[in-house]
Order: C-alpha cells, then sequence, then structure tokens
C-alpha cells in the first residue's frame, strides 16, 4: 500500500482519535501486519519497574513535539513500506531479520530527528494519556499533511 502524506495523517488523526495508538506495535495491528511480525526497539539501559511521573505537557518545547512528530511519521511511513515484503517472506529465519533491519531502520528515524528511544516512548505515552499533548501533536500532524 503506498499512501501520501496527507492520507498517512489522516489516518493517524482518526487512529488517534479513537484511541487506539499506543506504540509501534499498534501501528503494526493498524497496518495489517500481525503484532508478532516487526520487534519493537528496546532500549539498551534497564527499564526501571517503577514509571517515574510523566512530565507535564505544556513544559514540553514546540520543537521536541515536532521531532516527536516527524519521527512517528516516518516510522509509520517505514512499517508501511516494508508491509508487503514482510507479509511474503516464507521462512521465520527472513522474517527475524526483516524484523531486526525494521527496528534497526525504525530507531536510526528516531535518531535521526533529534530523540532518543526512551523519550520516543516517553512522548507517546504521553500522547496516549494527556488529551492536551495528543491535541498538540494531532494539530502537527495536520499541518505536515497540508
Amino acid at each position: 500500500m503506498n499512501y501520501g502524506w496527507t492520507a498517512i495523517a489522516a489516518r493517524l488523526l482518526r487512529r488517534w482519535q479513537q484511541g487506539l495508538i499506543g506504540g509501534l506495535v499498534a501501528i503494526l495491528l493498524l497496518t495489517g501486519l500481525p503484532a508478532a511480525a516487526v520487534a519493537v526497539p528496546i532500549p539498551d539501559e534497564p527499564v526501571p519497574l517503577t514509571t517515574p511521573a510523566a512530565p507535564d505537557a505544556s513544559d514540553i518545547p514546540s520543537e521536541t513535539v515536532s521531532r516527536f512528530v516527524r519521527a512517528y511519521i516516518a516510522v509509520v511511513k517505514l512499517i508501511e513500506s516494508r508491509e508487503l515484503s514482510l507479509q511474503r517472506v516464507e521462512t521465520d529465519t527472513e522474517s527475524r531479520q526483516m524484523q531486526q533491519e525494521i527496528q534497526a531502520a525504525a530507531l536510526e528515524l528516531i535518531q535521526a530527528n533529534g530523540l532518543t528511544l526512551s523519550a520516543y516512548w516517553e512522548l507517546l505515552g504521553l500522547a496516549n494519556s494527556d488529551p492536551e499533548f495528543r491535541d498538540r501533536v494531532l494539530a502537527q500532524i495536520d499541518e505536515a499533511s497540508t
């Protein structure tokens, strides 16, 4: 499936407004890939058992939101661009190799937009839990589609 920026932004907007976006796994489900089809990037540092308090959405600079939106859209496009290839693999080995390639490419896209993986996940979580921040992100997604 080949989508233009407008179609991607519209899909993201609808999905987000429906409260279905929860991370890369949710994106994979929404694009028709099985949940296990792509490995989610795992942080190099250990994940704490307790979650620190989420930052206040109003404290997040607009440039950080912009970097997050650019990274998010890029990751969605990456996944959509690899969807057919991943569905066509014939062996588990090929599937795992492609999953690793997608995972590495997603991490590169996130980092190329000036975010660490942990910052990306934090912002994604905040966009799913904080209506004010979600509105800021959706507004920028909408701007990117025009």
